[in-house]
């Protein structure tokens, strides 16, 4: 009996696309005798985000504990996440439920020890990764800090503000006091919270 797989693919952004990965991963199963039964698609969603962000992810974790395949096929162990933790539970979950991955781009088989071994290791590159790319874009928001850059959204002027606090002292709501001025609901929050 061929092995039920599903194929997981994921992109982060809007410009990428994954039919590539669609097509490099079914072809790998063709090659194997594999049967493709699902496909779980996260088109423009990071690899940061959690699970409660990556709908098809979510719903293919699902479908693995309803049994409904017997292995997890992507491209590479970055289109599954960037934490450590969440890639180490997401195997665990996978283990749990008897349900093996593949990672096309490292050839890993986690139905061997040398692939689980593996696995672990790459797990732990993507998080380096990750946390580079957080320190990068840290650096870059104390640098502009440093420089004198105003950063975030502008500031509305203090006569915005002073009509703000009036009409709150006079008993309206945060949202009639947004659509009153014409500013986001976060402002007239953030104006009151000052």
């Amino acid at each position: 009996m061929a092995k039920r797989i599903a194929l997981y693919l994921r992109v982060s952004t809007d410009g990428q696309t994954t039919k590539n990965q669609r097509r490099e991963l079914q072809q790998v199963a063709k090659a194997r005798g594999w049967e493709v039964v699902k496909v779980y698609d996260d088109d423009g969603v990071s690899g940061a985000k959690g699970r409660e962000y990556r709908k098809a992810f979510d719903r293919m974790l699902k479908d693995a504990a309803r049994g409904e395949f017997d292995m997890v096929a992507a491209w590479s162990v970055d289109r599954l996440g960037r934490s450590l933790q969440d890639l180490v539970a997401f195997l665990g979950e996978l283990k749990a439920l008897e349900v093996d991955l593949y990672l096309h781009k490292q050839a890993l088989d986690t139905s061997t020890p040398s692939g689980r071994a593996m696995f672990g290791m790459l797990s732990v590159f993507s998080e380096f990764e990750r946390e580079m790319i957080v320190e990068r874009v840290r650096a870059g928001i104390a640098r502009a800090r440093a420089e004198g850059k105003t950063l975030g959204r502008p500031r509305v002027s203090a006569e915005v503000e002073d009509a703000i606090r009036d009409l709150r002292a006079e008993g309206s709501g945060m949202t009639a006091i947004s659509k009153a001025l014409g500013v986001g609901c976060s402002t007239v929050t953030r104006v009151l919270a000052e």
